[in-house]
Order: C-alpha cells, then sequence, then structure tokens
C-alpha cells in the first residue's frame, strides 16, 4: 500500500482527519484522531514519542513551560513563544510545532 492508500485508508476508518492547507504547499495537512491508537499502535506510539521530543526541545529553548515534577503537567507559552522575532529564529519544524501547541492552547480538542 503506497501514502495516498494508507491515507484514504485511514479517514475512511476515522484515524485521520484533515486539519487544514499548508500555506507554502498548498498541500493538505492531516491530524490524528484519538482512534489511531487502536488502528496502528506502533504509528501513534511514534507520534507520541516525537511530539514530546518536540515538546521538550522547546521547553529547553525557553518557548513553553512545563513543570515536570506534577503528575499531570500542564504546558504554558513563555513570552518568548508570543514575540514573533524569537519565534522566526526557531527552524520551520520547531516553529510548526510551537504554532501547534498554540492553537491546541487555544482551541483545545480531544486528546489522543
Amino acid at each position: 500500500m503506497n501514502d495516498d492508500e494508507l491515507i484514504e485508508d485511514l479517514i475512511l476508518k476515522g484515524g485521520i482527519q484533515a486539519a487544514g492547507v499548508d500555506s507554502q504547499t498548498g498541500e493538505l495537512l492531516y491530524a490524528f484522531t484519538p482512534k489511531i491508537k487502536e488502528l496502528m499502535p506502533e504509528l501513534y506510539e511514534d507520534h507520541i514519542s516525537s511530539v514530546n521530543t518536540e515538546v521538550m526541545g522547546l521547553w529547553e529553548k525557553g518557548y513553553i513551560n512545563i513543570d515536570l515534577f506534577e503528575k499531570d503537567p500542564v504546558i504554558t507559552l513563555s513570552e518568548k513563544a508570543l514575540n514573533k522575532e524569537e519565534v522566526e529564529k526557531l527552524s520551520p519544524r520547531d516553529q510548526w510545532s510551537l504554532y501547534e501547541i498554540k492553537r491546541i492552547i487555544i482551541s483545545p480538542r480531544e486528546e489522543l
């Protein structure tokens, strides 16, 4: 199964959904739904690992705040995350990750 077929299959099974359009490429962007955990547990675990790595990187760079001693840590934005000049210093991937964190904080959705 090629990537396009896999994406179509996951959409039909409810594992992913369209989340927007990339403003630079015009390509559709997708987001996992909670159902991805049962449909493709390995992909889900890889995704969670990747997200954790990106979050920790933004925390280390001072863009987000996390109290790692809490049982269920809450992520908040630092002043640096709200400073356009500081955000532009990030790599495109880190900028996207920060954008997604801001989007989720502003408009929370069901957790994976």
